[in-house]
């Protein structure tokens, strides 16, 4: 199998099952105007996650990481009426572009976009007794996933679930210790979840036009 083929699978699925979104394609061509780096999710995994905040029921989404705001939408999209989604973005100009792209798909109502380090927004809104978020989806810099779990924990209540992208890297996440500070970060996350009694989770081996990543699923018991 190549590169080629898993691409080629993505695109059969994709036009069959998800199509053409105006507002999808509109936040990737302003990323890409932006001179934003191109690691949004697929539109495969977009589709996924809107599907798991739907099946959870969830009234509440905490989003780590927006970018040009792609998995933004797809999340939002998931909300009831009077849902509400808070994405924590650290560049500030990310995050304006992220909101013209929320804007533009008629769901800026129901989003919030936090400029910050999102260690401290995760602590500040824990701090202030912020009620729990019931679906949970990090996608930032890989080093900081332990804090971030953390963080997320203290905002989680029973029955929250946790997607946590990109933790397959081309499969060095089971490779020898190189020492990069994302696999580091990874494998420490990785090694948290294992230890801690109240989560229950399963990482799945993923390939497609996005290449060949996995993405880790956590439930808070």
């Amino acid at each position: 199998m190549t590169q080629d083929r898993w691409t080629a699978v993505d695109s059969f699925f994709h036009e069959k099952l998800i199509g053409e979104d105006d507002a999808l394609d509109h936040a990737l061509a302003s990323g890409r105007k932006a001179g934003m780096p191109e690691i949004h999710v697929s539109a495969a995994f977009g589709a996924l996650i809107h599907l798991l905040a739907r099946t959870r029921g969830a009234e509440r989404i905490l989003e780590i990481g927006t970018l040009a705001g792609y998995s933004t939408i797809w999340l939002a999209r998931a909300l009831p009426a009077g849902g509400k989604l808070i994405s924590l973005e650290l560049d500030a100009e990310h995050a304006r572009v992220a909101r013209q792209n929320v804007s533009h798909a008629g769901l800026i109502d129901r989003v919030d976009i936090r400029i910050g380090e999102a260690t401290e927004s995760l602590a500040e809104m824990a701090g202030a007794g912020a009620d729990p978020f019931d679906f949970i989806f990090i996608d930032a810099d890989k080093r900081s996933n332990p804090a971030y779990l953390e963080g997320s924990l203290r905002l989680s209540g029973p029955g929250t679930l946790i997607v946590v992208d990109n933790v397959v890297r081309n499969g060095a996440v089971a490779g020898p210790d190189s020492g990069d500070p994302d696999m580091v970060g990874i494998r420490t996350m990785i090694d948290q979840v294992a230890a801690n009694p109240r989560l229950t989770a399963t990482a799945i081996q993923t390939v497609g036009g996005k290449g060949y990543d996995g993405f880790a699923v956590i439930r808070v018991d």
